[in-house]
């Protein structure tokens, strides 16, 4: 069997979110893990053992995109509640909003220089603003579709998004103007990223492929068929040597681009994996999934070249091996009965998370009542996109977007949605039994449960008074219509009455044909 030196190792696994982790970014310093989540709380994860973690409230909807600046001093986060975030992870738990874009923001990302921020919307915008300034720069508008993803390019000169519409676009960040377009994809784009040298884009689909363009020529180089279902994240290696991705079909892939193959199959989440992501250094990478965990992961497998991993392999290839331990493509017929072709994850690995940390509550009733509320609100009934359900992925159906199936979100080709109520009572007691077997510090971005009740109801009269001042324009309008027609009606009276006209007569017809006028 292989050495654990060249096989990928699970590390660590870091219980305490709610619901399904959508999002996941290490910080430069490799000290912290970020998390993001439909339960709308942004985790910052220590990794040093027998540290606490802490738990950042202040979005009001799920969030989707996560990612640390490049010195590590603050966090952005995007969120269906149309907001994005910059945090900074401190005791404190402060946080900025930037508030532009119409609909729902799916990502968010910093430029490699930490001065800028792309973001990518449901209003079919990219949008571009200046983090030490705080406001907004400009939009970028050419989708016809929801956008799932943007990012720069590590010189800032570049920017690649991918929505709904099924295209890729790249655009200067000089011109403004979009100088390339992507279109060969089945279905909808979900994810799109550069490589560590910026020669190359990939982005993947929600058809389960994944494509990689050389910027230099303009040309398709890669394009791997390697999952079941819809891929909703990746991840390149620093080296551009390998590349990671998670799928609906509840495993994530290790690509070695060199060789141009799939050497690893992972196993480890109960249900899609939606987000991945390579630490700095590439020496680790996280997963988190629909099962509401963050994975750990140590790479190893770039620790020998691929061809050694390679002849190791095949030397255990016997008519009747132990279970495989790698997947490596293309496969050739075995002797023996199909074994499972993944990474065997052992469900003892020690959970190093402190175990009694101080536990600060502040606002969790409201953000509990509000998630439940949004979740029923925001599933209405639509038809299913993403038939592709493997594995024995349970309760959820998983659609074609990075976190359409657990965040309740609506797309505008339709994507097949359950209900809230997925969730029983075996689920919910799993969920408080790990809260109290994980407890965590909890910081929120309100001072206290009254200020969020205040504030939402704050929310809600501002909402009532643009309704009413809605309807009180109508009023004023139709007033104004009313006027209109009443004074239109009496200038034709008055012209009526001046004019003094009467009937011709008889005889005048007769003689000359002109009327009679009477004085």
């Amino acid at each position: 069997m292989a050495s654990i030196m060249e096989d990928p190792t699970l590390e660590r696994h870091f219980k305490g979110h709610k619901d399904a982790v959508t999002c996941a970014d290490f910080n430069p310093n490799c000290k912290q893990l970020a998390s993001g989540s439909v339960d709308k709380s942004l985790m910052i994860w220590n990794l040093a053992p027998k540290a606490r973690a802490f738990r950042f409230v202040g979005h009001q909807d799920v969030i989707t995109g996560v990612q640390f600046s490049p010195n590590g001093d603050l966090v952005a986060t995007s969120s269906k509640d149309r907001t994005v975030r910059l945090w900074t992870p401190s005791m404190k738990g402060e946080s900025t909003v930037f508030k532009a874009h119409t609909a729902a923001v799916r990502s968010v990302a910093f430029s490699h220089n930490g001065q800028k921020l792309v973001t990518a919307s449901d209003d079919k915008s990219v949008k571009v603003w200046s983090v030490h300034r705080q406001c907004f720069v400009y939009s970028l508008t050419q989708h016809t579709n929801w956008v799932r993803c943007a990012r720069f390019s590590p010189d800032g000169r570049l920017i690649a998004s991918c929505g709904d519409d099924r295209s890729v676009r790249l655009w200067d960040t000089s011109t403004k103007h979009c100088i390339n377009c992507f279109t060969d994809y089945g279905g909808s784009a979900t994810f799109v990223d550069f490589n560590s040298s910026g020669t190359c884009i990939a982005s993947s689909g929600a058809d389960s492929s994944l494509k990689i363009w050389d910027l230099r020529t303009n040309k398709l180089i890669q394009h791997y068929q390697v999952h079941m279902a819809g891929i909703n994240s990746f991840s390149f290696h620093p080296s551009n040597n390998y590349l990671i991705s998670g799928s609906s079909d509840s495993t994530v892939k290790i690509l070695d681009l060199v060789e141009g193959r799939l050497i690893y199959t992972l196993h480890g989440h109960k249900g899609a994996v939606i987000t991945v992501a390579f630490s700095r250094a590439g020496d680790l990478f996280a997963s988190g999934g629909a099962d509401s965990q963050v994975l750990l992961w140590r790479t190893n497998f770039d620790s020998k070249s691929y061809q050694d991993v390679l002849q190791q392999h095949s030397r255990r290839s016997t008519p009747d091996p132990p279970p495989h331990l790698s997947d490596i493509h293309p496969r050739i017929p075995h002797l023996h009965h199909p074994q499972p072709t993944a990474i065997q994850i052992s469900r003892t690995v020690a959970d190093t998370q402190s175990t009694d940390p101080h536990v600060i509550e502040l606002g969790q009733a409201i953000h509990s009542n509000s998630l439940s509320n949004s979740w029923t609100r925001s599933r209405p009934t639509e038809e299913p996109t993403d038939r592709h359900h493997a594995n024995g992925v349970p309760t959820r159906h998983f659609a074609s977007s990075r976190v359409e199936g657990w965040t309740g979100g609506e797309s505008a080709r339709g994507a097949g949605r359950q209900t809230g109520a997925d969730k029983g009572g075996k689920g919910r007691r799993e969920e408080e039994e790990t809260v109290q077997t994980h407890p965590l510090e909890v910081l929120s971005g309100h001072p206290s449960s009254l200020d969020s009740t205040l504030r939402h109801i704050v929310q809600q009269l501002d909402i009532l008074t643009q309704t009413v001042s809605v309807l009180e324009e109508r009023l004023t309008l139709t007033e104004d219509k009313l006027k209109e027609c009443l004074l239109h009606q009496s200038r034709i009276l008055k012209e009526v009455r001046e004019s003094g006209q009467r009937p011709r007569s008889p005889e005048s017809d007769e003689t000359d044909g002109s009327p009679v006028s009477f004085t």
